[in-house]
């Protein structure tokens, strides 16, 4: 009589398995399309990029969303699908504070960033300009 339980329960493991089913892509290297093309791709949707790698088979994005927003993106390489989104939140909450009162265009943050003093072990904090032909 115990046995009708535990086999529903096996059953419903068997299907429950492609739910746990990993992000990683599959797609035949041969199919792979050039990172160029993702970049101008990503670019003209109003992306700017900072990095392109292959991570588990897959193009991994780190910039700037249309949004607005960092972000980390996966994409299929053969396709360029978006497989996976996820906004990289800045951690440092001495920003915030400073900027609290600006929400809207971002002038009010470039300013207090540009009129901050160097610090005196020459390391400064934020992404660096960086122009590649």
């Amino acid at each position: 009589m115990k046995t009708k339980p535990v086999i529903i329960s096996l059953a419903l493991l068997c299907l429950s398995a492609p739910v746990l089913a990993d992000d990683d892509c599959d797609d035949p290297m041969a199919d792979w399309q050039p990172r160029e093309q993702l970049r101008q791709k990503l670019e003209a949707e109003g992306w700017t990029v900072y990095r392109i790698k292959v991570d588990d088979g897959c193009y991994e994005v780190k910039g700037m969303a249309p949004e607005g927003f960092s972000a980390e993106a996966s994409f299929a390489p053969a396709t360029f699908e978006l497989m996976n989104l996820e906004r990289e939140d800045d951690d440092d909450e001495d920003d915030d504070d400073d900027n609290r009162h600006d929400r809207g265009d971002g002038q009010a943050r470039d300013k207090a960033q540009t009129d901050r003093p160097v610090p005196s072990n020459g390391i400064v904090k934020g992404r660096p300009t960086v122009t590649v032909e």
